[in-house]
């Protein structure tokens, strides 16, 4: 007996700015498993999207959150 076939890729689009990607989650991996958010981040984006966002979009959040002021 073959093994199940993974579960696809889907083709979304970023809440933040609208470009297209492919997240992986439901594959069992997604490239945005690899992103570290601290809780307050993690929180701001719950609370303002209900979507996935694109890889570049999350490390742009990432390095403003860290950026002194």
């Amino acid at each position: 007996m073959n093994p199940p076939a993974p579960a696809p890729l889907l083709d979304v689009t970023c809440q933040r700015c609208g470009g297209g990607f492919e997240c992986g989650v439901n594959a069992g991996h997604c490239d945005c498993f690899g992103i570290r958010l601290t809780d307050a981040l993690r929180a701001e984006l719950a609370a303002r999207y209900d979507r996935c966002l694109c890889l570049r979009c999350l490390r742009e959040l990432v390095a403003a959150s860290t950026t002194p002021s």
